[in-house]
C-alpha cells in the first residue's frame, strides 16, 4: 500500500505529547509537511524539535474559535493547504458520575472535544478543503462505544464525535473524506491514572496482552490520511488491543 503523503500539508491539534505528537512524527515521516497545534508555545516547539521533516508550530485552544481559525489561516499561509486536518486534543476535567458533574466543567468538555472539532474542520474545510478536497481524523475513543466507569461525560462527547463523523463525511463527499479513530487503553500522560497503577493487570485482560502505544493510534491515521484509504470516509476505526471483544479471564 502506498502510505507516502508527500506534498501534504497536515495540521494536528493537541500535538505536543501523547497521541498528537506520535501522529505528528508519523505523519512527517510519510512525508507530510505537519504543523502541530497546542496550548502552550514551548512545548510545541520542544515537540517539533523531535520530528524529522517540515514543521511549524502554532499555540491555540482548542477550544477557541479565534485561535482556530488564526491557525488555519497561519497554516495556509504558510504552507498553503491543509490537506489533512487531524483533530486530535481533548480534555477530561471531571472524573466521578456523571450525574454528579457541575456544569461548568460539563460545557468545557464539550466545549473542546466536540465544538472544537466542529470549529476546527469548519476552518479547514472554508480556507482550504472547498477548493483542494482534504481529509479529516477525528479522534474519538472505544469509550464513546460502550460505558465506562467515572468518564461518562468525557465519554459521551466521544459518542458525539463518532456521530459528527458520519454527518461530516455524509455532507462533504467526494472531495473531502471524514473519519474517525476510536482508541482503547493508550498510555498517555492524559490517561495516565486509568493505567499506570495496574498496568499489567489491565494487559491481561486484553487478547493483545498490552496496553496501546500513541505509535499504534499515529499508524492509522496515516493509513486514514494516505490514497491507501481513498474509498474509506464516515468510519470509526477501532484500534483497543481487542478491549471491545470483552475481557478474557
Amino acid at each position: 500500500m502506498d502510505l507516502r503523503l508527500d506534498g501534504k500539508v497536515a495540521l494536528v491539534t493537541g500535538a505536543s505529547r501523547g497521541i498528537g505528537l506520535a501522529t505528528a512524527q508519523a505523519l512527517a515521516e510519510s512525508g507530510a509537511t505537519v504543523m502541530l497545534s497546542s496550548r502552550k508555545q514551548d512545548a510545541l516547539e520542544a515537540a517539533a524539535a523531535t520530528i524529522d521533516g517540515t514543521t511549524g508550530v502554532f499555540a491555540a485552544n482548542a477550544g477557541d474559535p479565534d485561535a482556530a481559525a488564526a491557525c488555519v489561516a497561519a497554516t495556509v499561509e504558510r504552507f498553503g493547504a491543509v490537506d489533512i486536518l487531524v483533530n486530535n486534543a481533548a480534555t477530561n476535567p471531571y472524573f466521578g458520575r456523571a450525574i454528579d458533574i457541575d456544569l461548568p466543567r460539563y460545557d468545557k468538555t464539550f466545549q473542546v472535544n466536540l465544538r472544537g472539532m466542529l470549529v476546527w474542520t469548519q476552518e479547514a474545510y472554508r480556507a482550504s478543503m472547498t477548493e483542494h478536497g482534504g481529509t479529516v481524523i477525528n479522534l474519538a475513543s472505544i469509550g464513546g462505544i460502550i460505558v465506562e466507569a467515572g468518564i461518562g461525560i468525557y465519554n459521551t462527547t466521544k459518542a458525539a464525535v463518532i456521530h459528527l463523523t458520519k454527518s461530516l463525511a455524509h455532507e462533504l463527499g467526494p472531495d473531502v473524506r471524514v473519519n474517525a479513530i476510536a482508541p482503547g487503553l493508550v498510555k498517555t500522560d492524559m490517561a495516565r491514572t486509568l493505567w499506570e497503577a495496574n498496568e499489567e493487570a489491565i494487559a491481561r485482560h486484553l487478547p493483545l496482552r498490552r496496553l496501546g502505544d500513541p505509535s499504534d493510534i499515529a499508524s492509522m491515521a496515516v493509513f486514514l490520511a494516505s490514497d491507501a484509504a481513498s474509498w474509506i470516509t464516515g468510519q470509526t476505526m477501532v484500534v483497543d488491543g481487542g478491549a471491545t471483544l470483552g475481557s478474557i479471564t
